[in-house]
């Protein structure tokens, strides 16, 4: 199953949320709520910083992926952004695939 990885911010208002429900129990929901869609969040770690959370999440393909974080995105209490995770064999695959590719100013006049 394709992995993505989840970087997410809480607003103001999230927080106050998130101190009435608990780190625990928003974890949880999360669970459930991902299970529910037929996705998997593996890694589910709370951060200082930028971000509040950093998560790593099976879904079974992008719309569900884009799904969960149109979801996510949507309460208006957390900002969040999804990034699909390739594996080493996918980069191995595409290196192996090639592209004719000509950078910026490499083209010949003509």
């Amino acid at each position: 199953m394709p992995k993505f990885l989840a970087q997410a911010s809480y607003t103001a208002e999230g927080l106050k949320g998130l101190a009435k429900d608990t780190a625990s129990k928003r974890q949880a929901m999360l669970d459930k709520a991902f299970a529910g869609i037929g996705a998997k969040l593996d890694f589910f770690y709370y951060a200082f910083g930028s971000d509040d959370i950093i998560a790593i999440a099976d879904a079974p393909d992008n719309v569900t992926a884009a799904a969960i974080s149109l979801a996510i995105a949507a309460s208006g209490l957390v900002r969040i952004r999804l990034t699909p995770l390739l594996s080493v064999e996918e980069v191995d695959k595409a290196l192996k695939k090639g592209f004719a590719y000509k950078a910026p100013g490499t083209l010949a006049a003509g």
